[in-house]
């Protein structure tokens, strides 16, 4: 647990790195203005990280989550604008799509015996080609309507802001007693107090003074709160459950699990049901923001930036270890690197190799760490 916190610490103390280094670059970087971009910015790839986490703590992978989250615009859109459906049904039809596709996915999977890898490519260009079925040859489908545009352009009062920033404070304090007390219950040593609190008091000042910078501009977008409560709901699902203790026993030795009596293809395919469900909500978040669905949603390298974010934020590529907030650690690595270049106003190659050269450095880090505990497991 020590050693997965000093982890997590090295992903904030590089945030913080990058966040100095892009300010002294351009000044306007730490502004409230550029910071509420950056939020809205990643709200889209940090949903997409959430459900990225959980996929690979089962260690499988899932390439399809960008055209999911494309196609399931399209199906949004195409309610609205053809149907007049309104904006609950149309986004519940949207989720159900992603979930429906999901469930395909998970059933191929663990029936045919083939690998998730390539049921996802396979499902990356069927369900790209769906969504350009839909989408048409006009390219786009504009949505007007006021509810799900404002999904994506609607921000925080500042009173309810504070509260927020006091909530995000707290539940971080009460996940590190939590942490203590059973570390406490199974004779494991803890850290010292002075440095909980020092932790606790760190973070009560960052999230002051965001929120203080937030609240200076528009104030915290809703859409960042809806990221946080689905990290939070997911947290909780991937490590207050039985579920979540399932997909991480799966992630870290199939086999084991199997024999301990877990049924592991029924979560395998719950699993992939969720992740494309949450792939279908970032796609409603981007056509929120984008006021459309159009054939590029969801395309490029979207799904590659999701797995990267995932794997920078913390969580390993060999399954078994991650957790839910590494998604929005790692969305803030990557948005923060992209953000910044743009104000810089250097090119998309310039943005993809930074990119990739942060997720290589979180990927050896990783397979050292890896070995690591290997060699420590053989040497007990």
């Amino acid at each position: 647990m020590i050693r997965r916190a000093s982890g997590t610490t090295t992903v904030l103390v590089g945030l913080v790195v990058v966040w100095g280094i892009f300010q002294a670059l351009n000044d306007n970087f730490l502004s409230a203005r550029n910071l509420s971009n950056l939020l809205l910015q990643i709200a889209v790839l940090g949903t997409l990280a959430v459900g990225m986490v959980m996929v690979l703590v089962l260690g499988e992978i899932d390439l399809s989550v960008g055209a999911v989250a494309g196609v399931s615009a399209a199906v949004l859109a195409r309610l609205i604008a053809d149907h007049g459906a309104p904006a609950g049904l149309a986004v519940a039809a949207a989720l159900l799509t992603g979930g429906a596709i999901g469930l395909v996915h998970g059933l191929v999977i663990t029936s045919a015996g083939i690998p998730s890898f390539i049921i996802t490519l396979a499902g990356l260009l069927v369900w790209q080609g769906a969504q350009l079925a839909l989408v048409g040859d006009g390219g786009q489908i504009p949505i007007r309507d006021t509810a799900i545009r404002s999904i994506a352009s609607s921000y925080v009062v500042p009173a309810f802001g504070w509260v927020l920033a006091l909530l995000v404070v707290a539940g971080f304090a009460g996940l590190r007693a939590v942490r203590r007390v059973r570390r406490a219950k199974h004779g494991l040593p803890n850290p010292p107090h002075l440095h909980e609190a020092l932790a606790v008091a760190a973070v009560a000042v960052f999230v002051a003074a965001v929120t203080w910078l937030l609240n200076s501009y528009f104030g915290i977008p809703w859409v960042f709160v809806l990221l946080l409560l689905l990290t939070g709901g997911a947290g909780v699902l991937m490590t207050g459950t039985g579920f979540g203790r399932h997909v991480t026993a799966i992630g870290g030795n199939r086999e084991a699990a199997r024999r301990a009596g877990i049924p592991v293809a029924r979560t395998v395919v719950v699993v992939f049901v969720l992740v494309s469900a949450i792939a279908a909500l970032a796609g409603v978040i981007e056509a929120s923001r984008q006021f459309s669905a159009s054939n590029a949603l969801g395309g490029g390298t979207l799904q590659l930036n999701a797995i990267a974010a995932a794997v920078i934020g913390g969580t390993s590529l060999f399954g078994g270890r991650g957790k839910i907030y590494h998604a929005i650690l790692g969305a803030l690595v990557v948005g923060s690197v992209q953000n910044g270049l743009d104000l810089l106003g250097e090119p998309a190659a310039v943005k993809n190799i930074a990119t990739g050269v942060i997720l290589v450095v979180a990927v050896v880090l990783d397979a050292v760490s890896r070995r690591r505990r290997l060699a420590r497991g053989a040497a007990d």
